[in-house]
């Protein structure tokens, strides 16, 4: 790499009571589970532990400012002895008459908006919500001046699947249309790398700090994305 390699550190919030029965959550404002809160401690713990092993591992901490992020990167924040950012541009993919639904209801509720949804059509718009392409834009919109802003800096990014998402497709160049190959789990640390001129994948999902109670890599299965666009990107 040339120039001010700039990182990011993107971690997805940890789990929901609606992330486990697959209920859409978009910018619905839903705390962590006691599961989900366990995550948040456990990441807060690997943080501390990287401070403590290197001095500092962030320059900055943001967040979502919906519930669930917030409770995740408190942790994080506190760990490195950073304030916590909290910006609505991190907020998952408004998913409009969708949420508050778990996907058998909006295919009876919704079944031609449903049946479009399932078509990963980047430019159909959930009613009241975002399209894909929409959402993307602004994400990449926001990550982008966040590397104007902060070139060379080492950011942390706690927010939630569907931004994860448009991050690594937007650092390896897959189509919005193209199925999920990556996983999307919980709590999962996810580094990502910009030099100003190309993107590299240094991790990705990583949950080695989370112990077997708490993992969701079981939930989580990137193969099934063909079939079915995966709910639990919310």
């Amino acid at each position: 790499m040339t120039g001010k390699t700039t990182t990011l550190t993107l971690i997805r919030h940890g789990e929901t009571d609606w992330n486990r029965v697959k209920r859409i959550q978009g910018h619905t404002d839903i705390a962590l589970s006691r599961a989900g809160e366990r995550q948040a401690a456990l990441l807060g713990e690997r943080v501390a532990r990287e401070v403590r092993a290197h001095g500092t591992v962030f320059d900055h901490v943001l967040t979502s400012d919906l519930r669930r992020a917030v409770q995740t990167a408190e942790p994080v924040a506190r760990a490195c002895g950073l304030p916590l950012v909290r910006t609505p541009q991190l907020r998952e993919r408004h998913y409009g008459a969708f949420e508050t639904h778990v996907p058998d209801e909006i295919q009876a509720l919704y079944p031609q908006d449903y049946a479009r949804w399932q078509s990963r059509d980047p430019d159909f718009v959930i009613p009241g919500g975002e399209s894909t392409r929409g959402f993307h834009e602004r994400i990449t919109a926001f990550v982008e001046q966040l590397l104007r802003d902060h070139a060379g800096q080492r950011l942390a990014l706690v927010a939630h699947g569907g931004v994860l998402d448009c991050c690594y497709r937007l650092a390896t160049g897959l189509a919005l249309g193209e199925p999920r190959t990556h996983a999307l789990l919980n709590a999962s640390v996810n580094r990502l790398a910009y030099d100003g001129q190309r993107w590299q994948v240094l991790s990705w999902a990583d949950v080695t700090h989370l112990d077997d109670t708490v993992r969701d890599e079981s939930n989580d299965r990137p193969g099934q994305a063909a079939d079915r666009v995966d709910p639990r990107v919310v």
